[in-house]
């Protein structure tokens, strides 16, 4: 994966995205990573073509096996839907929030996990990823980006996602 184009967004923005690129490249068998807002939007991905935390049409160093049909929308249409879900089932068995959930599948896994604002964090990862090491990283991402993912900072995101090419 390639640096992300950080031109013009805050630092707060950079961070979030250096955060997320580091997730990708530092944690063995994640394929892809979405942050979404508490409404469905993508803010980040690391899908280079959505203009996230990869650079938009740079080749990448090495390959990584994409997500869910290589789009970073429809990671976080899962996202955002699991999330939904899952948030309405713990309410309606009165169990509180949702702190994570995993999909398990024949060939990749899922993971979901909360962020302070009722934004989510989304993992697209490999069957033989290391389920609780997948899980270990994105907790330290929610632990660092939660207290950044301001209202303004939100908006900032969903602004460069709409600018990209």
């Amino acid at each position: 994966m390639t640096a992300p184009s950080t031109y013009g967004l805050s630092t707060q923005a950079r961070n979030l995205q250096w955060l997320l690129t580091d997730l990708v490249e530092e944690v063995p068998g994640v394929n892809s990573v979405a942050v979404v807002s508490s409404d469905g939007l993508l803010l980040l991905s690391s899908d280079p073509a959505a203009g996230g935390a990869g650079g938009a049409g740079e080749p990448q160093a090495t390959p990584r096996p994409k997500g869910p049909r290589g789009a970073s929308a429809d990671l976080a249409t899962i996202v955002s839907g699991l999330g939904s879900l899952t948030t309405g089932a713990a309410a309606l068995m009165e169990f509180g929030t949702v702190k994570q959930t995993m999909v398990a599948m024949e060939n990749g896994s899922v993971f979901v996990m909360a962020i302070s604002d009722g934004s989510l964090l989304g993992v697209h990862a490999t069957p033989d990823c290391d389920m609780s090491v997948v899980a270990y990283h994105m907790a330290l991402f929610v632990g660092r980006a939660g207290h950044v993912l301001t209202p303004e900072v939100r908006s900032e995101l969903r602004q460069s996602m709409e600018n990209t090419p």
